[in-house]
Order: structure tokens, then C-alpha cells, then sequence
């Protein structure tokens, strides 16, 4: 199993905001949030509670353009989203967000897990082609910068509203 985990907190937004902001995505406030970066964020199926969602990711992570289909295989307000990746099928891959509100901010765990369990282990390896050590530290990166960039965004848009 290969695991890529960024830790980071973050001041002035809540782990209910982040989650609120992804588990409604749209491509506009996706773009808004992290202009030539993030490209597209919006959802393919909808469900009750989330759980089944298929969302359309496309995003720059470092160099590498990073094109995925999601499904929500967990979701807790405030607290975790789970996003298992897909492309024709379900992958052995999920991006785990743990979201913590302290005082003042959220602190943010981002792991993306990808992997087999039991005897498809073999082909792990495989996976560190993908999963570079470059890709690990662009990803590292990536999580540092968007999560106050997302706090910046939806500061502009709450200000907008008292203005308004």
C-alpha cells in the first residue's frame, strides 16, 4: 500500500465549509478557487447524502495534469470525504480528507491511499510509477497551497454577502 499524507491547519474556515465547498462542486468555483490550476469540478451523478456521487475532477498537481473520475464512498459533514478514484472501474485508490475544527481553523489530514489488499499486493509496485516521488512532493505542495487558498475564496464570497 502506498500512502501520500499532507497534515496542514488552516485559520478561518471550518471543516464544514471545506466539505460543503467539494461535496456541491462546480467548475466555476472550482477555477475561482485556484485559477490555472484547477480547471474542473463538478458532479456526474448525484445522491442522497452523497454516498455514490461520481464527480469529474481535472486539475494541474505540479507539472503533471491530473484527469480522474471520483465516486463518494464516505462522507461526514465537517469531518471526512472520501473519494475513491475510477476510471473504467473502480481503481485501488481513494483520497481521504479528515477534516478536525479547532479554534479558530480546521486542521486538515489529505491522504491518498492506493493499493491492493491480500494477493493483488504484487502489482503495487506498479503503482510507484504513477506515484512518484516527484508526483508525492508536488502533491505535498498542492494540499500546503489550495486549503488557504479555499480559505481566502470563501472569505471574498462571505464579505460579497455582507456587502450585498
Amino acid at each position: 500500500m502506498l500512502t501520500l499524507q499532507t497534515e496542514i491547519r488552516v485559520d478561518g474556515i471550518t471543516g464544514g465549509e471545506i466539505f460543503d465547498f467539494l461535496a456541491d462542486p462546480s467548475d466555476r468555483a472550482y477555477q475561482q478557487w485556484w485559477p490555472g490550476t484547477h480547471l474542473q469540478l463538478h458532479p456526474l451523478e448525484r445522491h442522497e447524502g452523497h454516498i455514490g456521487d461520481v464527480i469529474y475532477m481535472d486539475e494541474y498537481v505540479g507539472r503533471r495534469r491530473v484527469r480522474m473520475t471520483v465516486i463518494v464512498i464516505e462522507a461526514v459533514r465537517g469531518e471526512r470525504l472520501v473519494w475513491q478514484f475510477k476510471k473504467l472501474l473502480r481503481l485501488p485508490a481513494r483520497l481521504v480528507l479528515e477534516l478536525a475544527d479547532y479554534e479558530g481553523g480546521v486542521a486538515i489530514t489529505h491522504t491518498i491511499e492506493a493499493g491492493f489488499k491480500g494477493p493483488g499486493r504484487v502489482v503495487d509496485p506498479l503503482m510507484r510509477l504513477f506515484f512518484s516521488r516527484r508526483f508525492a512532493e508536488a502533491m505535498d505542495h498542492h494540499a500546503k497551497t489550495e486549503f488557504p487558498l479555499l480559505r481566502d475564496r470563501l472569505g471574498d464570497i462571505k464579505a460579497g454577502a455582507a456587502g450585498s
